[in-house]
């Protein structure tokens, strides 16, 4: 098969290029670097790469119409980003869905990179059940706050994905992701950004909500499960859960694990969590092991312990 990948530069984008490439599959990366390009890891992988703003929607015309999947993975993802230029992260993600909806032919299938977030604000009011289903309603406390930018984004991606692949006829995937983590993710998420931490031997060393639960997902079992979808004919149409419900842990036991793995032993100083950030998510994964049969095989101890090496040996 040919594959399309809208962000293949990006974090998820690379690791999947890399999983469709081991399962023989025929790779196109899409990419607008704005992480940069000196990136030696995306250098070494034998693909065509395409440079485009997916944004103008002449830059689509670029691209190859041969690809059998479409991977959108482009957007503006990390609190930081969201909350210093919320804006740009309304513009940017839906321009691009928007605009490759437009680009894209019957014959083709495509899965849309979405969020958790789209339904956080449910859980922090109560509204929602922890693990949750696909099919809570999708809830924005506070359409004015910054950090609610992203999940609006991603819940107009996924209207506008569902309603115009049934209107033209495209075969489509929404997958939501939950807490993915592992090595290229830059520095602003939890996981990361605890390692570069406790590798620079902070001492107090901060912990953000303590308390909170996440259900952490190794990147190897988050493209296994798009790999799986794409594939899967009764996924058509529908919105899936991404994840790993075994990994449930609190954000005081994992910052114990970066630091034992990190052989650092500081004081720890608990503040409180960033405003918004929900107190607990897991995914429910009924519905992705019933069309799938995936199940996450990368434990949370082997996925935070490669992850600190990567950041290690090549971030700090």
């Amino acid at each position: 098969m040919k594959h399309l990948v809208l962000g293949g530069a990006g974090f998820i984008g690379l690791h999947l290029t890399r999983r469709l490439l081991a399962d023989g599959h025929d790779v196109t990366i899409v990419d607008d670097f704005s992480r940069g390009k000196d990136d030696p890891e995306l250098a070494e992988l034998s693909v065509p790469v395409v440079h485009a703003d997916l944004t103008d929607p002449h830059s689509l015309d670029e691209l190859p119409h041969d690809a059998d999947h479409v991977h959108l993975l482009a957007a503006v993802v990390g609190v930081r980003n969201v909350e210093r230029d919320p804006a740009k992260v309304v513009r940017v993600n839906t321009l691009a869905v928007l605009n490759t909806l437009d680009w894209i032919e019957p014959h083709q299938r495509l899965f849309f990179a979405s969020t958790s977030e789209a339904y956080a604000g449910g859980v922090h009011t109560g509204l929602v059940p922890v693990p949750t289903p696909e099919s809570v309603p999708l809830v924005i406390e506070d359409i004015t706050a910054p950090r609610f930018a992203y999940a609006v984004s991603k819940s107009l991606g996924e209207a506008a994905v569902v309603h115009t692949g049934r209107a033209k006829g495209v075969r489509v995937v929404v997958g939501r992701f939950h807490n993915v983590y592992g090595a290229r993710m830059g520095a602003d998420h939890v996981v990361p950004e605890l390692s570069l931490r406790a590798i620079r031997g902070e001492d107090p060393f901060r912990v953000y909500g303590s308390d909170q639960f996440r259900a952490f997902c190794h990147v190897d079992d988050a493209v296994d499960a798009i790999a799986r979808l794409v594939d899967a004919d009764d996924a058509a149409g529908r919105i899936v859960h991404i994840g790993d419900d075994t990994a449930e842990t609190n954000i005081g036991d994992l910052t114990r694990l970066i630091l034992d793995i990190a052989e650092h032993k500081p004081e720890l100083e608990r503040v409180p969590a960033p405003p918004g950030s929900v107190a607990r998510r897991c995914p429910d994964l009924t519905l992705l092991r019933s069309l799938t049969g995936y199940e996450p095989k990368v434990s949370l101890e082997e996925g935070v312990r490669r992850t600190f090496e990567w950041y290690r040996d090549n971030w700090a």
